[in-house]
């Protein structure tokens, strides 16, 4: 494992976003995410309001990117994705 990898692995994060309930509720979230370094695929679904991620962000990061707004992010689940790290 090179010391890159340890430090930013590959992560895909499932979040419920309390708030998130309509097509453009999704679209202000997903544009936000995107802007988060280290996101690569953002998914969202308004009618369970969870979205995927994967890439090398951090939770903490993620939050930070909706501060300010009335979307409230709650980790779901949170898993390394050894597959994405071998593709890159």
């Amino acid at each position: 494992m090179h010391p890159t990898e340890s430090e930013h692995p590959m992560l895909e994060l499932t979040l419920y976003v309390a708030g998130m309930a309509c097509r453009r509720c999704v679209r202000e979230v997903t544009a936000r995410l995107r802007d988060v370094p280290g996101v690569q695929t953002v998914a969202a679904d308004a009618a369970t309001s969870q979205i995927r991620l994967s890439g090398t962000m951090t939770y903490l990061d993620v939050a930070r990117a909706l501060e300010g707004t009335t979307y409230r992010p709650e980790l779901v689940h949170e898993s390394a994705n050894e597959n994405a790290r071998e593709n890159r």
